[in-house]
């Protein structure tokens, strides 16, 4: 059987990536198999379950009616619990029976500043894996990792082996694969600089389904199902999409079988996903909070909250990905309108807390892209501005200690957060932020367009909790 090494053994890789290759299995194609673990401690409670239960776990899905159905996923062949100096994820990257080493570690996850480069500035845990895997010693970031499992390849004559990214990550495979490589000239490792450019490739993909944590209640309702007490149950949307271009140095499964688009380029499709999709995401989760919604569908729900994304999407995004010059092959606005109700479905419970998370990363990732290419055009970004308008304001209650739950953004330095909201000019310091913005960092037309619109949500905001506080009891 041939091995896909996935790391990063989280809820996206189980509802994803795992259901095409179970899919696959279950057609009587058994020539590939998922070993997965993570690089860091995290969730041992589910790894231990999912140990004890030989990979296998139920996954629910729901779909916008509210219907559910329940099915067994048993293509994660091994789980590797974690130990700190990686060797079973080594031992399995080296294998020569290893054709894949697929990775899902959030986009922040990756480092890289708004010039694609590596920003060891910032970043201790970057600098600290480089003198570990220098030290010959495991890393734990996605390329100290991705460092140590070539490496030994490498040494043992393994063969080529294709590196797949599963992120959210504007051309994942390429950015990935740029960070990669930028570790490892940090290195000094020529040898392995050369092998990797010769022996690896990185094909873009764009993956897609809502994938909530899982909550206590989820296994409780598929006990009452199935029968069966899974520790590892989770739950996702019914909707399940997956594009990736078909550049594999070492053989695939045939996912085509099973739904993927295998295609020779995901850019479009990519595109249309990261700014009909993440962005609009992003905004409903920030808005939501600021008037004490607990999750993504309540926001979308809600007329003013879905208005702003409507407006976001059909004012802004649209005409920029959708030109008389470079045509879109989808048809977007039926994407924005099958989003939105993808995002109403009130069974998945998606949280803010979860889709808020990394700011610092979507703002210039999902959102700037479309600011920039709508003010080289001369054209209004009054709608699209209403986004890290909003993020702002969710930062400045943040900021004062008043959001409800715990803000985790990898790429957010704490101290300069605060102090942007301590600013005299909040906004200005917010639109100066050369993390968020790029070379768009303090640019007058962002500026203005972002006041303008921070001052309607400060309206919104005021009278929606005003409008909650009139309802008598």
């Amino acid at each position: 059987m041939n091995t896909i090494l996935h790391l990063g053994l989280g809820s996206f890789h189980r509802a994803h990536q795992a259901v095409y290759v179970h899919q696959l299995q279950q057609l009587g194609d058994s020539s590939w198999g998922i070993t997965a673990g993570n690089l860091r401690p995290d969730m041992p409670d589910t790894i231990a379950a999912l140990q004890a239960q030989g990979g296998a776990y139920t996954l629910e899905t729901v779909t916008p009616q509210g219907e559910k159905s329940y099915a067994r996923i048993t293509s994660i062949q091994r789980v590797i619990p974690y130990q700190d100096d990686l060797a079973p994820l080594v031992a399995v990257g080296m294998d020569a029976a290893t054709r894949i080493i697929s990775f899902t570690v959030t986009e922040a996850g990756y480092y890289l500043d708004a010039h694609n480069r590596l920003d060891w500035e910032t970043f201790a845990d970057l600098r600290n894996d480089l003198q570990m895997v220098k030290a010959a010693q495991a890393g734990h970031t996605i390329y100290g990792a991705l460092a140590s499992i070539l490496r030994a390849r490498m040494d043992a004559g393994s063969g080529p082996v294709t590196l797949m990214n599963c992120d959210n990550l504007r051309h994942n495979g390429e950015r990935s694969r740029s960070g990669l490589l930028q570790f490892i000239e940090a290195l000094g490792d020529s040898a392995l600089l050369q092998w990797v450019q010769a022996h690896t490739t990185s094909p873009n993909a764009m993956v897609d389904r809502i994938t909530p944590r899982p909550t206590p209640d989820v296994a409780e309702r598929v006990k009452a199902a199935t029968g069966q007490h899974d520790a590892a149950a989770l739950m996702a949307e019914s909707f399940i999409q997956w594009v990736i271009e078909d550049r594999f140095i070492a053989g695939r499964p045939a996912w085509e079988r099973v739904g993927v688009e295998m295609v020779q380029s995901v850019d479009a499709y990519e595109e249309a996903k990261i700014r009909l999709l993440n962005a609009t995401h992003s905004c409903i989760a920030w808005a939501g909070t600021l008037v004490g919604y607990q999750y993504i569908h309540e926001g979308t729900h809600d007329a003013q909250i879905r208005g702003m994304a409507y407006d976001y999407v059909t004012d802004d995004v649209i005409p920029v990905l959708d030109t008389p010059e470079n045509p879109c092959p989808l048809d977007l606005p039926r994407y924005r309108d099958v989003v939105l109700d993808r995002f109403g479905n009130p069974a998945i419970c998606d949280t803010n807390q979860r889709v808020a998370m990394d700011g610092f990363s979507k703002v210039p990732g999902f959102i700037a892209p479309t600011i920039r290419e709508r003010l080289a055009r001369g054209q209004s970004i009054d709608s699209v501005a209403m986004l890290p308008a909003l993020f702002l304001t969710y930062l400045q209650r943040w900021h004062l200690g008043q959001i409800p739950y715990t803000y985790q953004d990898q790429a957010m330095q704490p101290e300069v957060a605060h102090a942007m909201c301590a600013a005299a000019d909040p906004v200005a310091a917010f639109c100066a932020d050369p993390t968020l913005w790029g070379e768009l960092a303090a640019d007058t037309r962002l500026l203005d367009a972002v006041r303008r619109a921070h001052d309607r949500a400060g309206r919104f905001v005021q009278a929606h909790m005003g409008a909650q506080t009139a309802v008598p009891n």
